[in-house]
């Protein structure tokens, strides 16, 4: 039995969740909002166009404090630019994430969901009015995707808000995410619809690109509704430890793949994957890629993520030495 699941350690001492990764970019992007600079935050912005980097950069936006009580300031100062009402709407989707918190449905307060609502409707006025003004954005569509399933909109105007942004931007790595997390059974789809998507953009994807990830994604969830005992046999099936590898072996173990910014989260995954499935070699070579990078997600779904993160790094370790 995998040892998350029997006991909690202590937190390794200076290890820390890093927003940005150890990115100078990002970091500066984070400081420049926590500084209320919104002219430096524009300039990252100005000078990140690719789709995907903005995308990441933009996931950095949650880290800001108290950005909705100033971003107002950037907004009247440049009213004829959209990337403020594009910074205000990615946040209010992070700042209604936190207000609802990461438990299920059952778990969750009225309170909780009355606030979740209002910051969503912030989000999404935002985000519209950006679309409106500027179609062809995709950072703001792909934003629309994630507020999708707090919204709880039906499956063709879910599917169209991701359709936007694939007819602008084939492979979005982040808009993909959303997409997968829509289908998942916890939200509003199935096991078939997940797996299909998944392995569908897999088969798609670029050698070296981060989407094949989407497969790890995908058994984790299935791992993490399986009755215990079931749930590792599952995992360390030969079947699904072949598919982990041959996923990790398209994406961040292809001689093509480069580590750029974005990156932690989503090799986190298979690092967390191919730890439940056994696949020790395979998990020790991520976490190498890795080094001290802990990244909230994955790790959360499986208790404090630093400890986490420790424990199946110290794990792993045992089995390779």
């Amino acid at each position: 039995m995998w040892p998350f699941k029997k006991r909690r350690q202590p937190e390794t001492p200076g290890l820390v969740i890093d927003p940005a990764y150890g990115d100078p970019q990002a970091r500066a992007f984070i400081d420049a909002l926590d500084a209320r600079d919104w002219r430096t935050a524009r300039d990252i912005l100005v000078a990140t166009p690719d789709p995907d980097s903005r995308a990441f950069l933009m996931e950095a936006v949650q880290a800001a404090t108290d950005l909705q009580d100033w971003i107002q300031d950037w907004v009247d100062a440049e009213p004829d630019s959209t990337l403020p009402v594009l910074v205000r709407g990615c946040h209010a989707v992070h700042w209604a994430w936190e207000a609802r918190g990461g438990k299920r449905a059952q778990y969750t307060s009225q309170d909780q969901f009355r606030e979740f609502a209002r910051r969503l409707r912030i989000a999404e006025n935002s985000l519209d009015e950006v679309v409106d003004r500027d179609p062809d954005d995709v950072t703001a569509w792909t934003w629309l995707v994630t507020s999708s399933r707090g919204r709880q909109l039906d499956p063709e105007e879910a599917r169209a808000r991701f359709d936007e942004v694939t007819k602008r931007h084939p492979g979005h790595v982040v808009a993909a995410e959303q997409r997968l997390q829509y289908l998942c059974p916890k939200w509003f789809g199935d096991e078939k619809q997940m797996f299909a998507f998944a392995r569908e953009v897999t088969a798609s994807a670029p050698d070296g690109s981060l989407l094949p990830e989407l497969v790890a994604v995908a058994h984790v969830e299935k791992w993490l509704d399986m009755p215990r005992g079931e749930d590792d046999d599952y995992i360390q099936s030969e079947e699904v430890r072949a598919e982990l590898l041959a996923a990790a072996e398209k994406s961040i173990f292809h001689p093509t793949f480069r580590p750029a910014y974005g990156f932690v989260p989503r090799a986190s995954v298979f690092a967390l994957a191919l730890e439940l499935a056994h696949e020790f070699e395979a998990a020790a070579r991520v976490f190498e890629l890795l080094g001290d990078r802990v990244s909230q997600w994955p790790w959360v779904y499986v208790g404090d993520p630093v400890e986490a993160f420790v424990r199946s790094r110290d794990w792993v370790h045992e089995h390779v030495s």
